[in-house]
């Protein structure tokens, strides 16, 4: 295990995940298995990470019996739990089809009302990642800048998933750029539609990680354009929380010392434990 801690700040929330492994037919009953789970991504990344390096949560959630349960679960991996507490925690329902895709209804609750930040939750540590949920509303957006700004004037390095392809719609390609170019974070975490949305290929901001289900990782920075490949996976049972994974296992290797085409590696194999499992690691 790594002497550095990654820290995440972010949402802590509750998944309720429905398999329907069948068409779903409106307005009636359809079977379905309903799994109910910890959720969140930057509860994911850490959840995921806690094995493989020491790992801070920074967050709100709710104050409620269901928020006792989810902070007890990550304290029970582990991790570092620094949560601001107020109004009721959220919860995200996710549909999740024969395929493994899955179609996400998100209620943030307390997630999306994160306030300033004690800059002593940095101590100690060697990385931060953020995922872009935390930049939907003012107030966690704020709150969560001023904490990356204090991050990179400490050294530490910063990444930031984009995480949502709606969300980064609904925010506007040029607005979302113009938040990373102020941020200017070490990585930048993508799918393929997330890094087309906001030009990562053509443009990249710092080094940026775009990720493609079963095809290779592409790697870019302004030196230039690199691909790894990744191990496959037979069956895919629920692609949830599998970015979140690979976040993690990348950010671990790094810590480590490992270079991209390393962390790229070991992203992709935390990602692989995710896809077969139903919700998040």
């Amino acid at each position: 295990m790594t002497s550095g801690i990654l820290a995440v700040v972010g949402d802590l929330v509750e998944d309720v995940i429905v398999w329907h492994r069948r068409p779903v037919h409106y307005a009636t009953d359809n079977t379905a298995a309903v799994f109910r789970t910890r959720g969140g991504s930057a509860a994911n990344v850490g959840a995921a990470a806690a094995a493989l390096c020491p790992v801070r949560f920074i967050g709100r959630v709710g104050d409620d019996v269901l928020a006792d349960s989810l902070t007890a679960q990550l304290e029970d991996a582990g991790i570092d739990v620094r949560v601001q507490r107020e109004g009721r925690t959220g919860t995200i329902v996710i549909l999740v089809d024969e395929t493994g895709e899955r179609t996400m209804f998100p209620d943030r609750g307390a997630a999306a009302k994160l306030g300033p930040i004690d800059e002593e939750v940095l101590d100690g540590v060697a990385w931060l990642h953020v995922p872009f949920y935390g930049f939907t509303t003012p107030v966690s957006s704020a709150a969560i800048r001023e904490l990356a700004r204090v991050a990179a004037s400490r050294g530490i390095a910063v990444s930031v998933d984009l995480s949502s392809l709606a969300v980064l719609r609904e925010t506007g390609t040029e607005t979302v750029r113009t938040l990373l170019a102020d941020l200017r974070p070490d990585v930048v975490f993508a799918n393929t539609e997330e890094a087309e949305c906001v030009g990562l290929l053509e443009r990249p901001i710092g080094l940026s990680i775009v990720k493609a289900g079963p095809n290779p990782v592409t790697i870019v920075s302004d030196e230039g354009m690199r691909q790894v490949s990744v191990r496959p996976v037979d069956t895919v049972a629920d692609a949830t929380g599998a970015g979140d994974a690979f976040a993690a296992g990348y950010i671990a290797r790094a810590l480590d010392g490992g270079g991209p085409e390393e962390c790229a590696l070991a992203g992709s194999e935390r990602a692989a434990i995710a896809l077969r499992t139903p919700g998040a690691v």
